[in-house]
């Protein structure tokens, strides 16, 4: 079964960055779209980005874009979330996720991460 664990997550100050990963074991990424969401307290979970299974297709909340960027490394199974220009409303715990599906759009997970705590605050 595949697991998948993200880490990279702390204290950041507004305007500062952050790069997320999330590293699978126990089977490859490599067929898999994969999704970072995100849950702020109080709040409904909400998603922020999907890469297709061969890294060619992204997509992007519109309140991430232009500052957000997913990319992923296949042969170190790893996929990554470049978090640039934070703000206080990016405060949440960001989750990925993987689809059996290669493309993005989907929604439908088949395995998930526990979350990192991403708090951006003075």
């Amino acid at each position: 079964q595949l697991q998948l664990v993200e880490s990279g997550g702390g204290l950041v100050q507004p305007g500062g960055s952050l790069r997320l990963s999330c590293a699978a074991s126990g089977l490859s990424l490599r067929s898999y779209s994969i999704h970072w969401l995100r849950q702020a307290p109080g709040k409904e979970r909400e998603g922020v980005s999907c890469i297709s299974s061969s890294g060619g297709s992204t997509n992007y909340a519109d309140s991430v874009k232009g500052r957000f960027i997913i990319s992923r490394d296949n042969a170190k199974n790893t996929v990554y979330l470049q978090m640039n220009s934070l703000k206080p409303e990016d405060t949440a715990v960001y989750i990925c996720a993987a689809d059996r599906l290669p493309f993005c759009g989907s929604g439908n997970m088949n395995y998930w991460g526990k979350g990192t705590l991403v708090t951006v605050s003075s």
